[in-house]
């Protein structure tokens, strides 16, 4: 049964940095904001690689005007972990984890969302403006090659030792490939990279690229550029290459070939999608979508270009979006 149903002026969806941003703003500006998120906070964070070092600095990462202190260059995951969680209870931000939405519905000033938490309980929020800032990370961009239901193919990459030893194939050939296929190998794994382009792709990091490049060269890391995996067996993978067809022993494949947003939620919403980018339409200084009282947020606006937007400009949406809201129900 649904429990009591809790009134907000701004409920957010997604509590990501960028989703965060925008309770802050709100709460600046007066009203009342909720975050629910399907995951925990910052959820594509906490699943990025486990030593994952961003490329950024950290006030680019910094939300709420709060300082990012770190004794290293560039920080790290675990940083950055502890320091959205210090925003959080700084700002008091009401953060409900861990609750999948189910269903909106209602009319701008009089949204009604519905959500499920991991205990199959049902929550019901009232809203009277709905901001979408759902992300990208936790949709993976399928291979649709026979095997890749196998238990043994992994769509995202944490760390690398329980693969010592062990036949590992990494496909893709941007910054998650190539730092996975390090990685792997500095821990023992006998790696496999496969790239349907002709190279390790000129936006890998200036400081991964001429290593996985170099132990490629070295022969330490096998690569097969201009190739495409055509089938996975439980024991083995069918490529072909521009030699011809090989199969490969193997025991675990990485396809770390890109994520993209849910579409379908966003559409189910009523928004409009753009056609091929798939951007939602939106007022470009507000951010309200074309369904009236519902904006979006964040990496959800580039569509399939997502690296057009990260943390550091996404977080900036939310002062714009407050201000619109400030104007219509403040």
């Amino acid at each position: 049964m649904p429990k009591k149903t809790e009134h907000f002026d701004v409920l957010v969806i997604g509590a990501g940095p960028t989703g965060m941003a925008c309770a802050i703003e709100a709460q600046r500006a007066g009203l009342t904001a909720v975050v629910v998120d399907k995951g925990c906070l910052v959820n594509s964070l906490f699943h990025y690689p486990a030593n994952m070092v961003f490329f950024t600095t950290p006030e680019l990462l910094e939300i709420g005007d709060l300082p990012f202190t770190t004794a290293n260059q560039k920080p790290n995951r675990q940083e950055a972990l502890e320091y959205y969680r210090n925003v959080a209870q700084h700002y008091r931000l009401d953060v409900r984890q861990y609750q999948q939405v189910l269903a909106v519905t209602g009319y701008d000033g009089a949204f009604r969302v519905t959500t499920r938490d991991r205990h199959d309980h049902q929550h019901e929020y009232q809203a009277r403006k709905i901001v979408a800032a759902t992300g990208y990370y936790d949709r993976a961009n399928y291979l649709g090659v026979p095997g890749e239901e196998l238990r043994k193919v992994m769509h995202y990459y944490t760390e690398p030792h329980p693969y010592f030893d062990s036949d590992v194939l990494v496909i893709g050939g941007k910054n998650s490939a190539a730092i996975a296929a390090l990685e792997l190998w500095r821990r023992g794994a006998r790696v496999t990279l496969v790239h349907r382009g002709p190279g390790i792709h000129k936006n890998v990091k200036y400081w991964i690229k001429p290593d996985i490049e170099n132990r490629i060269l070295a022969g330490e890391v096998s690569a097969y550029f201009h190739s495409t995996v055509e089938e996975i067996l439980p024991e083995a993978v069918r490529i072909l290459t521009p030699q011809g067809k090989k199969e490969l022993k193997n025991d675990f494949v990485f396809a770390l070939t890109g994520y993209h947003p849910d579409y379908e939620f966003l559409t189910g919403l009523g928004i409009e999608l753009t056609h091929p980018e798939m951007r939602p339409v939106c007022d470009p200084q507000t951010f309200e979508s074309n369904v009236p009282g519902i904006y979006v947020a964040g990496v959800i606006v580039a569509g399939v270009r997502t690296g057009e937007i990260f943390i550091e400009n996404g977080r900036f949406h939310g002062k714009q979006i407050a201000e619109d809201l400030k104007k219509k129900i403040g």
